[in-house]
């Protein structure tokens, strides 16, 4: 037997460890017959408040320690041995609480690639109708690709700046489609995004999913539950340790152990209780259950270059709308019709585009508002202004995470190893290339006073690199670290369930074997939908 079985502590069926994108789905699913009791540790805290449902909140949210875990990974060589912060939600909700409420699913090749990877039954033609079942798409309502009968509301921009519909005009000079629905047939072209909104008001899962269903007698959820480990009888996960409030806590699960931490959590809690790479353990002096190298591995996320155009003087952007006395009217435009610069999500306009000729799908996604504003601030510039924002959609860079020491509030260590690889660096610049290639379509060009960022004087290769290196951040789209596959070296199966141990699976973005083209929490709510019918049958 051991050491680590529980010995006392409230009895569930399942307990699900993080209420974030996944987790809130995992408990709504899993409580919906009453004969499953099941317990939601969370280590956030559940208040909400203006910030947590005005969508233009995430500027905020993804600073503050109020509502993020600002972690800070190791300095990072390619640029210019910086720390990227990469905000986690630290609230019920999790990171769709102060995320940018971009409904993006990718493209069908990434899940059809998962599958022939070893990742069996995750498909495309296997994982749409788990996107479907969660949505409840206001407007694309007639398509076979969408739904309606979901809880997580997917919606038209609830304001439209004027710039942003020449951004996608100067994208259709410069020869790419308009696309009216990144999420139906094809994803290729520039348009609007859709949102994670209702009402004007951010819907994030913990609204969609959680809140509607806190009054279920079977469902116990815990705020301020730092979780240590999970605790095993010989191979099965049979328990989970938690800190709150200074003392240690434990609970029993007579079924299973679900773990929706996130990219960065999962595969910390998964060490601390004895599974990951031994050598890392034993210099922890943390047992060792299972031997696996990948846990913690593969991490990959997108990589944003912020390229800005001022505008003349003049031009209506979000600018001024966004700082002094005029912050103020719009957060009382905000409360009084819901709609202005306070519906602002993480970009008006995306564009999806092949960053090279012999491409088959596109490569590079921008994110495209019309204001301007420091990149390592989120303080607009006082002249007006545009972004045009290229990321590099499947980047081969791969970063690791480890832990520190054996200690749950400890902050990871981790390297994301942004622009290590010579396609990614390619690729990125092709993005830059092209943002300036549209930037000079006549939709725009007449607005437009001069390049801001890099600006004009940035005109090599060399410069255009330098500057991404010093410019560039992260998008918040952590993945990989416990790869879902069908070989001895995967940290889960294609069900999920973590290797070498019973009653324990994985559901989050850690299980993505690659990064999907596109944002990541629709594709992370599917994996939850899809895990709940995996655990419920």
């Amino acid at each position: 037997m051991s050491n680590n079985k529980p010995i006392a502590g409230q009895s569930y069926d399942y307990i699900v460890i993080g209420g974030g994108s996944a987790g809130c789905v995992m408990a709504n699913r899993l409580s919906k017959d009453e004969n499953n009791r099941v317990l939601l540790l969370e280590a956030g805290s559940k208040k909400e408040d203006l910030m947590t449902k005005m969508p233009a909140g995430w500027g905020l949210m993804t600073q503050s320690e109020k509502y993020s875990w600002l972690y800070k990974s190791e300095p990072e060589t390619k640029t210019q041995n910086r720390q990227h912060t990469l905000p986690r939600g630290r609230i019920l909700g999790g990171c769709s609480t102060i995320n940018g409420m971009l409904y993006i699913r990718g493209q069908r090749e990434d899940y059809d690639s998962w599958a022939l990877s070893g990742a069996t039954g995750w498909s495309w033609d296997e994982v749409l109708p788990y996107f479907i079942r969660s949505e409840a798409q206001q407007f694309h309502t007639q398509s076979p690709l969408h739904g309606t009968g979901g809880e997580l509301s997917v919606s038209n921009l609830p304001d439209k700046h004027e710039v942003s519909a020449k951004i996608i005009s100067a994208f259709e000079q410069a020869g790419y489609p308009r696309n009216d629905d990144f999420n139906g047939e094809t994803q290729e072209g520039s348009g609007y995004f859709q949102v994670t909104m209702r009402d004007g008001q951010r819907c994030s899962t913990y609204h969609a999913f959680l809140q509607p269903i806190l009054n279920r007698p079977n469902l116990d959820v815990i705020t301020g539950a730092q979780v240590d480990k999970v605790l095993f009888d010989n191979d099965r996960a049979c328990g989970v340790a938690y800190q709150i409030k200074g003392s240690t806590k434990q609970a029993v699960a007579t079924k299973e152990v679900i773990l929706c931490a996130g990219a960065i959590d999962s595969p910390r809690v998964l060490m601390r209780s004895g599974i990951g790479p031994s050598s890392e353990l034993n210099n922890l002096n943390i047992p060792v259950l299972v031997d696996n190298a990948e846990v913690g591995a593969n991490l990959q996320d997108h990589f944003v270059v912020p390229m800005m155009w001022q505008l003349k003087d003049g031009t209506p952007s979000l600018n001024s709308r966004l700082q002094g006395f005029g912050i103020l009217k719009e957060v009382m435009r905000y409360f009084i019709s819901r709609n202005g610069a306070m519906t602002l999500p993480g970009a008006e306009v995306g564009a999806f585009v092949k960053g090279s000729q012999d491409a088959t799908r596109p490569e590079i996604q921008y994110h495209c508002l019309p204001v301007t504003g420091e990149p390592d601030e989120k303080k607009p510039h006082a002249q007006p202004g545009l972004t045009l924002a290229p990321c590099v959609l499947r980047p081969e860079a791969r970063g690791r995470v480890s832990l520190r020491d054996a200690n749950p509030i400890s902050d990871p260590r981790f390297e994301l190893n942004y622009l290590s690889t010579d396609n990614d660096v390619r690729l990125t610049l092709s993005g830059m290339h092209i943002a300036r290639h549209v930037a000079s379509q006549p939709a725009l060009s007449g607005l437009i006073a001069k390049e801001r960022l890099p600006g004009s004087d940035s005109a090599t290769e060399t410069q255009m690199l330098d500057f991404a290196a010093k410019a560039g951040s992260t998008v918040h789209h952590p993945v990989g670290t416990c790869r879902m596959g069908s070989d001895d070296n995967a940290v889960v199966d294609p069900q999920l369930r973590v290797r070498g141990v019973r009653g324990l699976r994985v559901v989050d973005a850690s299980v993505m074997p690659t990064q999907v083209s596109g944002n990541t929490n629709a594709p992370v709510i599917m994996i939850a939908e899809k895990a709940s019918d995996l655990v419920l049958n």
